[in-house]
């Protein structure tokens, strides 16, 4: 085998369509597009028109809000926070706040804070620092001889 002899498979390549060259190219003229009309023009996106039809998405109702405060947390269960001290990736004697979940990996990110949740049920006794927590959550902890602290969270300068 030698360089001149190198070719790609038959099929894997395919030659661009060439529009407008001319009435034998079969693509000339109007170049695919009919005549005349909106559509047949430069720069027209008609996304969602059904022909002076009331669209679909103006037809429907709409419910619902959503706040653009609205806070978004990262939430950990229980069971998870469990599992990772049992893999011994979390330490149940020293206080385990938000940045140590980062680091151990419980969490990607911290986003507007950490909030725990009573899923599943923790035998360790931890001493949690967090941005939020269930009451179901809180009384799992200190049932297990825990303790969780939820802190508030600064206020907005203003």
């Amino acid at each position: 085998m030698k360089l001149n002899e190198l070719r790609d498979n038959p099929g894997a390549t395919k030659s661009r369509k060439r529009i407008g060259r001319g009435p034998g190219s079969g693509t000339g003229k109007t170049g695919g597009r009919g005549i005349k009309g909106q559509k047949s023009r430069s720069g027209v996106a008609i996304k969602g028109f059904e022909g002076g039809q009331m669209p679909l998405y103006q037809r429907l109702p709409k419910r619902g809000f959503n706040s653009r405060n609205r806070k978004s947390y990262a939430v950990v269960n229980l069971n998870i926070l469990q599992k990772f001290i049992d893999a011994k990736k979390l330490d149940a004697k020293k206080a385990i706040t938000e940045e140590v979940l980062l680091e151990a990996g419980v969490v990607r990110r911290i986003l507007d804070g950490v909030r725990i949740l009573a899923k599943g049920e923790i035998t360790s006794k931890v001493n949690l620092e967090v941005t939020g927590a269930s009451k179901a959550a809180i009384e799992a902890v200190e049932k297990a001889g825990g303790k969780l602290t939820v802190k508030t969270p600064a206020a907005a300068a203003e």
